[in-house]
């Protein structure tokens, strides 16, 4: 394909694509390319990129309609684009395994990551292969969870609302408007449960879907389905939020990271 590279970050997940400008408007062969090496390799690694707002959209666009979400601190003027920026006054709070907005009822394709600043070290994210974390589990567990549905819910985000003295009518109008959703633990032979988001196990009591769930979510911890992506200004992170997890280190605080994202939109798990 042209004369880009392929550098994977470990056997699992991840591969860094050299000498490719995601900048400019990208062949259809091209984005069909990334599109089947996005599904094989779960994570998709640029350097060099200094993309304007707007070209970060539209190379995100080519990929599928995109998310607005509604929660998040987004750009005024493009509000595709959601602002992570973390500093001494704004310390991370998602230092913890999961995939993202699981609590749509359409969750998520992927999310495109680019790199505004980083701290000297330290604000690596890493990624977790959730197909080989369902091959890794006990037959047992597998048969346990080969019909199962979990609940999924933006509590944390409500919370956060409470938190900041939003009144409890505004709340309960912006749960509404996101009803907890069922998804399938795992359709297409990877586990669909993160720690941020699924609430419990549908047809299990709280205690039994408590500990199922500890079991489930603490499979992205296994280092052999890992890979850790160091950033670097400009640099970009494209994943598969339907097949990996990804767990940003908080270990640089108070020191600043900001990073843009854009999402794309998926489908219903089946």
């Amino acid at each position: 394909m042209e004369n880009f590279k392929l550098h994977h970050l470990s056997p699992a997940i991840g591969t860094e694509i050299q000498g490719i400008d995601l900048s400019r408007v990208l062949s259809t062969e091209i984005i069909d390319w990334l599109t089947e090496l996005l599904v094989e390799r779960k994570v998709l690694f640029f350097r060099d990129q200094a993309l304007t707002a707007d070209q970060h959209i539209a190379f995100a666009a080519r990929f599928g309609e995109l998310e607005i979400h509604p929660f998040t601190k987004n750009n005024t003027q493009h509000p595709e684009v959601i602002q992570l920026y973390n500093d001494k006054k704004h310390p991370p709070k998602v230092n913890k395994w999961h995939s993202d907005v699981t609590w749509r009822k359409e969750p998520s394709l992927g999310s495109i990551l680019l790199a505004r600043e980083v701290p000297e070290v330290g604000g690596d994210t890493l990624f977790a292969n959730m197909e080989l974390a369902y091959e890794k589990l006990e037959s047992g567990t597998k048969n346990k969870i080969k019909t199962s549905l979990a609940y999924h819910d933006n509590q944390v985000f409500l919370n956060n609302m409470r938190a900041s003295s939003v009144d409890e009518e505004a709340i309960a109008t912006t749960a509404a408007s996101f009803p907890p959703v069922k998804h399938p633990v795992s359709g297409r032979k990877a586990l669909y449960v993160n720690q941020i988001f699924t609430r419990s196990i549908d047809g299990l009591d709280p205690d039994q879907s408590d500990k199922l769930l500890i079991e489930l979510s603490l499979t992205a911890w296994n280092s052999d389905i890992q890979c850790r992506f160091r950033w670097r200004k400009n640099s970009v992170a494209f994943w598969d939020n339907r097949a990996a997890q990804h767990y940003a280190a908080a270990d640089y605080w108070p020191n600043t990271r900001k990073m843009d994202r854009v999402t794309i939109q998926g489908d219903v798990p089946c």
